[in-house]
Formats: C-alpha cells, sequence, structure tokens
C-alpha cells in the first residue's frame, strides 16, 4: 500500500482535468499537498473538495518569481518532499506559419519553467537528501505530431533535461523521472466530435482513451518509495500507442 503521510507534495498546473486526478490521488493517498494554476475559480473548487490542501494562484511563465514560489510552498508545507510538473500549454501551428510568440510561449513555459521548478525545488530537496520530481511529458515528444514542432520540442526538451537532472543527484537520494500520456479523456476531449474521437481511439491498440487516473496511479507510484531505484526513466501511459 502506498501511504504519503507526511509527505510534502508541491503539484503545478492542479486545475487541468490531469491535474485534478493527480490532486485526489495524492490526497487519498494521505499526502500534503500544495496546488498551484492560473484559474482562481478552479483552485477554489479544489480548496472546497479537499478542505486539506493548501492553494496558491500563479503564472509559471513568471521564471523570475518561481523560486520565491517554492519557498512559499515549502513554508507552507514545511517542508518539500515532492514535485509534480504537470503545468503546460500548446499553441498549434504548422511550422511554417508559426510566429515567433508561439514558438517561444510554447518553449518557455513548457520546458524552461520545468527546468527552473526542478533547480529550486532540488535545492530543498539537498537538504533531507531526499526526493522525487516527476515531469509530465506527453507522447508527441517521442513521436511528432502534426502542427506541434513547438510542443514537440518542449516536451522531448524535459525527457533529456530530467535524464541529466537524474544522472547529477542520484547520489543525493533525489529521483527524477517522467510519465509520457498519450490520448486522455479530459474536459477538452469531451468537446471533440465522435467521429474524430474514433479516428483518435482507432490508433490506441486498446481501443480506448487513457484516464486521468491512470496518470496519477502511475505518478504515485514513481512518486513513492516502492519506485526508489528508478530514475531518469519515462513511463509511457499510452495503451500501447507507442513503445519505446
Amino acid at each position: 500500500m502506498i501511504d504519503f503521510k507526511n509527505k510534502k507534495i508541491l503539484i503545478t498546473g492542479a486545475t487541468g482535468g490531469i491535474g485534478y486526478s493527480l490532486v485526489d490521488k495524492f490526497n487519498l493517498l494521505g499526502g500534503s499537498i500544495l496546488a498551484t494554476g492560473t484559474n482562481e475559480d478552479k483552485l477554489n473548487d479544489l480548496k472546497k473538495k479537499y478542505s486539506k490542501i493548501k492553494t496558491i494562484k500563479f503564472d509559471i511563465s513568471k521564471h523570475d518569481e518561481i523560486e520565491n514560489m517554492v519557498d512559499k510552498a515549502t513554508s507552507e508545507l514545511d517542508g518539500l518532499d515532492i514535485l509534480i510538473n504537470n503545468a503546460g500549454v500548446t499553441s498549434d501551428n504548422l511550422s511554417l506559419r508559426m510566429k515567433y510568440d508561439e514558438w517561444e510561449k510554447v518553449i518557455n513555459i513548457n520546458l524552461s519553467s520545468t527546468f527552473y521548478f526542478c533547480k529550486f525545488a532540488i535545492k530543498k530537496m539537498l537538504k533531507n537528501k531526499y526526493g522525487r520530481i516527476i515531469n509530465i511529458t506527453s507522447i508527441v515528444g517521442h513521436t511528432g505530431n502534426l502542427g506541434q514542432s513547438n510542443y514537440s520540442a518542449s516536451k522531448a526538451g524535459i525527457i533529456g533535461m530530467s535524464k541529466s537532472l537524474a544522472v547529477e543527484y542520484a547520489k543525493k537520494n533525489i529521483t527524477i523521472n517522467c510519465v509520457s500520456p498519450g490520448f486522455i479523456e479530459t474536459k477538452m476531449t469531451d468537446k471533440i466530435s465522435e467521429d474524430m474521437k474514433s479516428i483518435l481511439i482507432s490508433r490506441v491498440p486498446m481501443n480506448k482513451l487513457g484516464t486521468g487516473l491512470d496518470v496519477s496511479n502511475t505518478v504515485a507510484f514513481l512518486s513513492s518509495d516502492a519506485a526508489s531505484y528508478i530514475t531518469g526513466e519515462t513511463i509511457h501511459v499510452n495503451g500501447g500507442m507507442y513503445m519505446a
């Protein structure tokens, strides 16, 4: 039985579909959670549903404020054991039509912000010689995707970065791993037409979309002491759509 009692957990991007599932899973397993996101209404909804968690509205694109954010989270939680980098954005366009700001925004938020959160969280974790970092990537970071050169690059970059960090801090009992979801049921996929959803599902050998629970179960395992000898890895949660 995985138990996160007395573990302090920071989750970014907590107001999205996968983010909600992550909060639910770690709350169920007894963790002390601080959740961040940009949607204040959804953060308030989380607080109402999970009375013990703490929330902070935060825009991760503000790189110069990330260190203060990690400091504040550590203070609010009285420590930091686990960081889950789930926040991210898309800004799709064909490469020849992609504007400078479409490229820069996605790289800066998805890749650079993830790096800075890792950097400043690791500083906290080094004091205790213990830490778990899980970075949420994407299947398209491995396969590429039409109109998503920026998003694919950002997610592939997270994977390479995570491996380097894993090597640097393995001796300090800090593990850094990635979880790479495929097509996951969210409010976004609910808006897709049934015909398009059928096309997507046809590309998945299991013949179904994944759920937020599929992702959060994997994240919980990698965050636990049951995975203490796993670092620098990417676990694919995609129903067999991509097999590394």
